[in-house]
This record gives structure tokens, C-alpha cells and sequence, in this order.
């Protein structure tokens, strides 16, 4: 096999995963090989590029012919994904846990989350970018 087929299938299995950072395929092959092969997919349309050594799943919109994010949650759960990943701590914001605990009824429409520690990458997907609150 080819290391794009191995990166290929290796995606493919992982159903649960909308994220991926390229340190996930480093036992396939070198940094600049499998990096390659990740921009090679995003110019194919078969992954979305969310920020620094971050992409994720894409799927090609029937109305505009681009890519498009395919998360199960949305973005904000490929970003929360990706924090996750990336080590970083984070918890929901105040206005998603007074909708969630009946304290609000308007509904967060922002992509926001807490982040302790430090975090300076920016995750953003076509015009919606995470904003990072401390």
C-alpha cells in the first residue's frame, strides 16, 4: 500500500473521528510525507483545513460544489474535537451552560469556549472561527 491509501483507510475506520492532527499518521510515514499527502486531500476536497496541523472530515455541497465540514456536531464539535486532541483544556461557555441549564432561552449562536492555559492557535472553518474566552 501506498501511504496515501494507508492514511486513506486509516481515516476511514476512524467513524467516531471528525478531527485529525497529523501526528496521528506518524508511524506511516515522515512529517513532510504525510503533510503532503494531508494538503493533497484538501486540495482533492476529501479534508477541510481548520487551522495549524489541523483538519478535518469534508464533504463536496451539492449547491456550491466546495467543501464543506462534515462533523456531527457542527463545528463547535470539530473545534471542541480538535482541543480535545490538542491537549488543551477547555469547558463550555456561560451563555451555552445557562441555556443548557434552563437559566436562558437564546440560544448561543457564537462558537465559544473557555480555555485554561494558554492556546494562541486560531481554528476557524470558511467564516466562523472559534472565539477563545479565559
Amino acid at each position: 500500500k501506498t501511504l496515501r491509501e494507508k492514511i486513506e483507510s486509516r481515516i476511514a475506520r476512524k467513524q467516531g473521528d471528525d478531527v485529525f492532527l497529523p501526528r496521528e499518521f506518524r508511524d506511516l510515514g515522515g512529517e513532510d510525507q504525510v503533510l503532503r499527502i494531508l494538503r493533497l486531500l484538501v486540495r482533492e476536497k476529501r479534508l477541510v483545513r481548520l487551522g495549524y496541523g489541523v483538519y478535518g472530515r469534508a464533504v463536496v455541497s451539492r449547491l456550491s460544489g466546495d467543501p464543506i465540514l462534515y462533523s456531527r456536531n457542527g463545528f463547535i464539535g470539530a473545534a471542541r474535537q480538535a482541543l480535545t486532541k490538542l491537549g488543551v483544556t477547555w469547558e463550555p461557555s456561560e451563555a451555552e451552560i445557562d441555556y443548557n441549564e434552563g437559566r436562558s432561552t437564546q440560544i448561543p449562536l457564537n462558537p465559544v469556549v473557555r480555555i485554561k492555559g494558554r492556546f494562541s492557535r486560531r481554528l476557524y472553518d470558511g467564516k466562523q472561527e472559534l472565539v477563545i474566552a479565559r
